[in-house]
């Protein structure tokens, strides 16, 4: 039996009902594969009695292909599309249709993946959580036309020769690496998802999320690329909140890549291999995330991958698994942003989950320390000698941005505008995407240009090679409440600073 919980209170529509009985409440249903019933108790929630459950409710189609992501592939000209369904393979053959508007369509084969109950590493997910995902299908576009726009829709060929469809996609392909173009990208973390028709759900706590979702929607035209690193879904072992999630973004993610990054809220459980001995996942231990989501890693499970747009090279660190010097994904991070060619992609972004740089944070400061242990101790070196730009980092679900800094120290007392020698990294926390906020700690730290204790996301729009915008909206009203502008020539990111050169040699003449 699948169990999906979300709840309304007969008496908050209509005052009287206790005296008449009659009440009017409204439920958005979005398709899960399955039938849905209604049932009405008596108690609440704290003594519930079932008092009726109505007929079963059907969709037309419960199995047809919904929900599409959108996300790079591991090269710059290949888009991949990934969704749900109810057909398994030995039911139909999944593909997508897709081609230049007005231009013959290709078809491009899909694989299919799913996880089992046992595939859960514990409780709720593996026991009250469980919920049959369904069929998580992707398919690789490849050879795509720089700039151009794609039509696209999911399909698949039933035994009987006949097809179902979704609906037509469309996205833009990414330019070139290193395109002289306008490129604007979108950041945030921990956004989780709520429900649209107002009704109560189980982890009923991700306020801000339909605000940012909203915000980010209404801007679409004007963003090519988003990253959300980590904590996605806030399902915490109750599988049937992936599909809500996919449902939620889907606007989003249908559009332009939807790239994640992995958070405690997907992957942490004890005995598992994360580098944290946390229940944050609910006993999900990383399977629904790296099965829902396609990311260009060498290996989903270890979620760290690079990807390029334009003239920008970012840099995915997964923070619930090691970094410290030494280890495998330290050894990726150095080689990621040693291959950035800066005269090309002169924007190079590092992102990971857990704070690895600096925040204020009321629980960072009971520590000391303002940032993970271990983190920009493991990694400023890196940050430093390949002049990474900014960092961006989740889990503290606040805003704050550092001025450029290194070992502590701002190295640059501008806050709106920078120019010349990249001399230290912009740290930004940006993990206000919808999960109730974070208190700031009392202590006044040096480094912190602008905080913020509220719901938003970053906006980065390129305009050159040598002209950068920096904007933190508010998910409430799209508005920007802190901004700066970066502009540098080539010379300016090979300039020698601080720990930032190879050491150099004197030449003899004979």
């Amino acid at each position: 039996m699948n169990v999906i919980m979300q709840y309304n209170y007969a008496n908050y529509s209509s005052s009287n009902y206790t005296k008449t009985g009659r009440a009017t409440l409204n439920f958005q249903l979005i398709n899960q594969r399955a039938d849905f019933s209604f049932a009405l108790f008596s108690g609440g929630l704290s003594n519930p009695k079932l008092v009726a459950v109505s007929n079963p409710i059907s969709f037309y189609n419960p199995k047809a292909p919904l929900y599409p992501r959108l996300a790079h592939g591991k090269s710059w000209n290949e888009m991949t599309v990934t969704w749900t369904s109810g057909y398994d393979i030995n039911e139909a053959v999944p593909f997508v249709e897709w081609g230049m508007k007005g231009d013959i369509q290709l078809r491009s084969p899909a694989g299919t993946l799913t996880f089992h109950q046992n595939s859960m590493c514990g409780s709720p997910a593996r026991t009250v959580g469980w919920r049959d995902p369904g069929f998580i299908h992707t398919s690789f576009l490849k050879n795509l036309w720089p700039n151009s726009v794609y039509t696209y829709r999911m399909g698949h060929l039933l035994s009987n020769g006949s097809y179902i469809w979704s609906k037509i996609y469309s996205f833009k392909a990414s330019p070139y690496p290193g395109q002289d173009s306008l490129q604007r990208v979108v950041i945030f973390g921990d956004m989780g998802k709520a429900e649209r028709d107002g009704s109560n759900e189980y982890n009923n706590y991700q306020m801000g999320s339909l605000n940012t979702t909203d915000q980010v929607i209404k801007d679409l035209s004007n963003i090519d690329i988003v990253f959300h690193i980590g904590d996605i879904t806030y399902a915490n072992g109750y599988i049937s909140q992936w599909d809500q999630f996919t449902s939620q973004v889907e606007p989003i993610a249908s559009t332009v890549p939807y790239m994640i990054a992995s958070g405690n809220h997907e992957r942490d459980w004890p005995n598992t291999g994360s580098f944290y001995d946390t229940t944050d996942s609910g006993g999900e231990c990383g399977v629904p995330a790296e099965t829902m989501f396609y990311v260009p890693a060498e290996n989903r499970a270890k979620f760290w991958y690079s990807t390029d747009y334009g003239m920008f090279h970012f840099c995915i660190g997964d923070t619930e698994h090691d970094w410290r010097e030494g280890s495998e994904q330290y050894r990726f991070i150095e080689h990621c942003l040693a291959s950035a060619d800066r005269q090309k992609q002169p924007w190079l972004i590092f992102a990971a989950h857990r704070v690895l740089g600096y925040s204020s944070d009321y629980y960072y400061g009971l520590e000391g320390s303002f940032e993970e242990p271990m983190g920009r101790e493991s990694l400023q070196r890196l940050w430093q000698k390949y002049k990474v730009d900014m960092a961006f980092y989740g889990h503290v679900h606040n805003y704050e941005r550092t001025c450029p800094i290194y070992q502590n120290h701002c190295v640059n007392s501008e806050k709106s505008h920078y120019s010349g020698t990249v001399n230290g990294t912009i740290h930004v926390v940006v993990g206000g995407g919808g999960s109730h906020l974070s208190e700031f700690s009392q202590d006044q730290t040096s480094w912190s240009v602008y905080k913020d204790y509220d719901y938003g996301f970053v906006k980065l729009t390129a305009f050159n090679h040598s002209s950068l915008l920096f904007e933190y909206k508010r998910s409430s009203d799209g508005n920007v409440y802190d901004s700066f502008t970066i502009s540098r020539d080539y010379r300016d990111v090979l300039a020698c600073v601080h720990d930032g050169c190879e050491a150099t040699t004197l030449g003899i003449l004979n």
